[in-house]
């Protein structure tokens, strides 16, 4: 089989034209976005980690939709693209869960790890050609990182915790 010419490669039904590569360049603007935000607070999960993280999952997606376009024959091989999308959401959980920490009582990098879930979010959506939303869920990350911020800050300050305190030495943990 002839390698297809650049001209051939950047047509559309390759995976390689304009749209994808508007889809791949949306998830990195937006994952940007939302990694510039805690880049600025100096969150462990910043801006070359979000970015990346919702670049990837884009990237993942397209190959998905278009990476087997070469292997596929009428009617002898069926191609489910939610196989790879199931698989990046169980990859990056796997992810988010090595950057939450306990440490007695507190639990630190939950936000992270959220936040990282929600970068893949909107670089799939991106990959998948569902701007809209993953324009929408940037703008809600942005309202929970925020306005949010302070909410709980109020509500911490206007109803504080009135449990004693835990002694650490007094937990029991099950194995």
């Amino acid at each position: 089989m002839p390698m297809p010419s650049i001209a051939t490669g950047l047509s559309e039904p390759t995976g390689q034209g304009l749209k994808q590569f508007f889809e791949l360049g949306s998830a990195f603007l937006l994952s940007a976005c939302i990694g510039v935000e805690r880049e600025i607070r100096k969150k462990g999960a910043g801006l070359r980690t979000i970015t990346l993280v919702g670049t990837s999952a884009a990237l993942f997606l397209l190959i998905s939709k278009y990476g087997f376009t070469d292997v596929l024959s009428q009617g002898t091989i069926e191609l489910d693209p939610s196989r790879v999308a199931a698989q990046i959401v169980t990859g990056i959980g796997f992810i988010g869960a090595g950057v939450i920490f306990v440490k007695q009582d507190s639990v630190h990098g939950l936000t992270t790890a959220a936040t990282v879930w929600l970068a893949t979010a909107v670089g799939m959506a991106c990959g998948a050609g569902l701007l809209w939303l993953a324009l929408a869920t940037t703008a809600a990350y942005f309202v929970v990182a925020i306005p949010f911020r302070s909410l709980a800050f109020w509500l911490v300050q206007r109803y504080p915790d009135k449990r004693p305190p835990v002694d650490p030495a007094a937990v029991h943990h099950d194995d």
